[in-house]
């Protein structure tokens, strides 16, 4: 992350020219309306997927949007390289409207003379630079019907003896003005790697068949990054669109061998990028996988990096379903109902091996140097019922989340993630059922400073028994305990909270963004059989947590 730092100062400079449009270029240069680079609100979710778009208007709105309830990090998915099989006239139906004079350009790219074993298609949203041309009387780009082509003749040198063609097709440089806007704004966009053919047999893993072509594709692609976006301050790193499971693997996984290979590319073709993956976990029993097979499965990806800096976004699970978001204290109730249509209308300990919260701390003990733990929160429900908005295509039906879920799944995760993201922005923080209801995102801006609180601890601090909570939005006010006394009284205590920066308090070693605040406690008489005791915090202009379950 060090490149990302050193450019921000260059960043600041953008930043503050980006409410001019065009970066201050005067009016009539730019056909968008002018960039507003205020932030509403500092949610602890600071990275979203973002679909790349040609309107470079439509790309401003998203990226301002993002920025204004604190993003600071856009991602966005790679462009899957697919075998192609032209016609007995050369045509391919995804690149239909390559033609160079007259000729499709895989007629074009058979007048070469050049032996050529496959065919591929790349339909992308992002235009490339000369870097990608690399080999002069073989590679082309081409300008037909408005649209732009590349004709790629992909092999280890220009006068190898047989290529494999590539034919890539865009709409647009969605992934270019993404760049800029986020320039603009002092944001980072963190691209998607090209990804490779699914296996026929198996879709679920990579066709490493094809990983010669998508290694040649990938260290072009890198090349042009270099040449054209390495001294932008937004080029975050790129990432890894193939999933796989953050469990044990076996010696020979092909999604390894692929993250592997592809990394190597990256870290020569990119020295210094961060390289970002986004596993996911199953704790559902009888088909998942229990937390103490994590510590392996973050070795195996860790071991791919090639040296090169890692960001490990785990998906936490709960918009799929896979992994409940709840408290240490239901294991034994029963699961959400939002979650029923996956595991049934069972307890929490019966459905799953454990929690988010569970799984994050297993990845958090088993860190190593160079690799971060990100958490990428999935900010939907894994079905849609009456008058909710969500997913509609592609298949399957995704609901929408709502905000104080989403608090839960920050609480869940904010302890050990250095950084936390979200699957993603569209449509699930724009959706509305209506035009009168608010989008996930309106709700962000209206809620986003309600206190969320993480972990809580004992702790002592000026000489006095108390117990040290961390978490977000948390300075001032108080904090709110209350707990089953012996002989079945409720007991509830507020008192004022000492707030600590983290940077200089009591636990310097927080993430970003997140705070701690003490205040003094003892529990009288508490009954053995109740132990939970229920922490609230609330600020000073009334907001309140959503209630936390400690176990002193």
């Amino acid at each position: 992350m060090l490149q990302r730092v050193l450019r921000i100062a260059v960043a600041l400079t953008v930043v503050v020219l980006a409410v001019l449009p065009d970066g201050g270029a005067g009016p009539g240069h730019d056909p968008c309306p002018p960039r507003d680079t205020r932030v509403a609100v500092s949610y602890p979710i600071t990275g979203y997927w973002v679909i790349p778009r040609a309107d470079r208007c439509a790309t401003r709105r998203t990226v301002e949007a993002v920025h204004a309830v604190g993003g600071d990090t856009l991602i966005t998915f790679g462009a899957r390289i697919l075998p192609a099989r032209p016609d007995a006239r050369g045509r391919i139906p995804a690149v239909a409207g390559c033609v160079e004079d007259g000729r499709t350009c895989y007629e074009a790219a058979r007048a070469t003379g050049r032996p050529i074993r496959r065919v591929y298609t790349y339909v992308t949203s992002e235009r490339f630079g000369d870097a990608v041309l690399r080999c002069p009387g073989l590679d082309r780009r081409v300008e037909h019907d408005g649209r732009t082509y590349y004709r790629l003749m992909l092999a280890p040198a220009c006068d190898a003896a047989a290529f494999d063609l590539l034919l890539i097709a865009t709409d647009g440089d969605g992934v270019g003005d993404l760049l800029t806007e986020a320039a603009a704004y002092g944001m980072a966009v963190i691209p998607g790697l090209p990804v490779p053919p699914k296996d026929p047999a198996k879709p679920w893993l990579p066709d490493l068949a094809h990983l010669p072509a998508l290694n040649e594709l990938t260290a072009r692609v890198m090349a042009d990054y270099r040449r054209r976006h390495a001294a932008s301050p937004a080029l975050g790193g790129v990432y890894q669109s193939f999933e796989l499971a953050m469990r044990d693997r076996a010696d020979d996984d092909p999604i390894i061998a692929l993250y592997a290979a592809q990394h190597a590319v990256v870290a020569a073709g990119l020295p210094g990028e961060t390289i970002m993956v986004s596993p996911f976990w199953d704790a559902r029993r009888g088909r998942g996988f229990p937390p103490a097979q994590v510590g392996k499965g973050l070795a195996d990806i860790a071991a791919t990096r090639a040296g090169a800096p890692m960001a490990i976004a785990v998906q936490d699970g709960r918009g799929v379903g896979k992994v409940p978001v709840h408290g240490p204290d239901q294991a034994a109730a029963p699961v959400d109902a939002r979650l029923q249509p996956v595991v049934g209308r069972v307890a929490n300990q019966a459905a799953y091996y454990g929690s988010t919260r569970d799984y994050v701390a297993a990845a958090a003990r088993h860190l190593t140097p160079g690799v971060e733990l990100w958490v990428n929160v999935e900010v939907f429900e894994p079905t849609q019922v009456a008058g909710e908005c969500g997913r509609a295509n592609p298949f399957p039906l995704r609901g929408r989340a709502t905000k104080s879920r989403v608090d839960a799944q920050v609480a869940a995760v904010g302890r050990h993630a250095s950084k936390i993201i979200s699957y993603g922005w569209d449509p699930f923080l724009t959706c509305r059922h209506s035009h009168a209801t608010p989008s996930l995102a309106d709700d962000l801006t209206a809620h986003g400073q309600r206190p969320i609180i993480a972990h809580a601890r004992p702790a002592a601090y000026g000489g006095r028994t108390g117990v040290l909570v961390e978490g977000y939005h948390l300075a001032g006010g108080t904090l709110t305990f209350t707990y089953r006394q012996s002989g079945g009284a409720t007991a509830r205590v507020t008192v004022p909270q000492t707030w600590h920066d983290p940077r200089t308090g009591a636990d310097p070693r927080l993430p970003d963004g997140l705070q701690s605040a003490w205040a003094p406690f003892t529990p009288h008489r508490p009954d053995p059989a109740h132990p939970w005791i229920t922490i609230t915090a609330t600020t000073p202009t009334g907001p309140t947590t959503t209630p936390y379950p400690w176990h002193p």
